[in-house]
């Protein structure tokens, strides 16, 4: 049984993996939120938040007065976007373009300021995002992500913008899941690639060509999701 303090996202990780290995079938409808909470022995809450990520990676699919199911299909361009779940707040075009402003700004002022040992992390973490691709480990995939971009905003100069991230952290990571569904190989492999530019540009101390890459990066994750022509 789990301890009730471990995160939302260990919970999930539990979910995927009963996925991949066939304890849940494609099609198959979920446990009850109940029966799932005295499993994991965790609350309700926790375990909400657990199933709305697996939502927008595309591995759960809820159909409304029916209840929640594991997704048919696997994630590549034949699948869909689960619906924005800031829209009461912000559209997922207000995240991109605020990405955009801000991660490119950070970037920029990031150059020449990594060290040996955030740049090692940046290259495994794209390693890993690579790997965990191939074996559709798709939560280990974003995590491996978020810390790549994590790593930059923490060797930001600016400690304002680095706190402005902070505050839109929640979204800004939801919208690196969105567009998961729907992500091809040969657009995993694009993003991989800008990454490893992002890098080297970093690693050179050129803060201009560190936010043209980074905003290059975020424009293409963007026309992935549909949000730019």
């Amino acid at each position: 049984m789990f301890n009730k303090t471990l995160l939302p996202q260990t919970i999930a990780r539990e979910i995927q993996t009963m996925i991949q290995s066939g304890e849940l079938k494609p099609g198959e409808k979920i446990p009850s939120q109940r029966d799932f909470s005295i499993r994991f022995g965790v609350s309700r809450a926790s375990l909400r938040e657990a199933l709305l990520t697996l939502e927008t990676l595309g591995l759960l699919k809820t159909e409304a007065g029916r209840g929640t199911f594991v997704a048919a299909a696997p994630s590549g361009s034949s699948g869909h976007m689960a619906p924005w779940r800031y829209s009461d707040s912000y559209s997922v075009f207000d995240v991109f373009q605020t990405r955009l402003l801000l991660e490119g700004e950070i970037a920029r002022l990031a150059a020449g300021r990594l060290t040996h040992a955030q740049l090692e992390r940046m290259e495994n973490a794209t390693r890993t995002m690579e790997d965990c691709w191939a074996r559709q480990d798709l939560l280990s995939n974003v995590e491996a992500d978020l810390e790549f971009h994590g790593t930059i905003v923490a060797a930001c100069s600016n400690a304002m913008l680095k706190a402005l991230y902070q505050t839109v952290r929640e979204q800004i990571a939801e919208a690196q899941r969105q567009p998961i569904p729907i992500t091809d190989p040969d657009r995993m492999r694009e993003s991989v690639g800008e990454h490893r530019q992002i890098i080297a540009a970093l690693k050179s101390g050129d803060g201009n060509a560190a936010r043209e890459a980074m905003e290059r990066h975020v424009r293409n994750t963007a026309r992935c999701a549909g949000l730019y022509p």
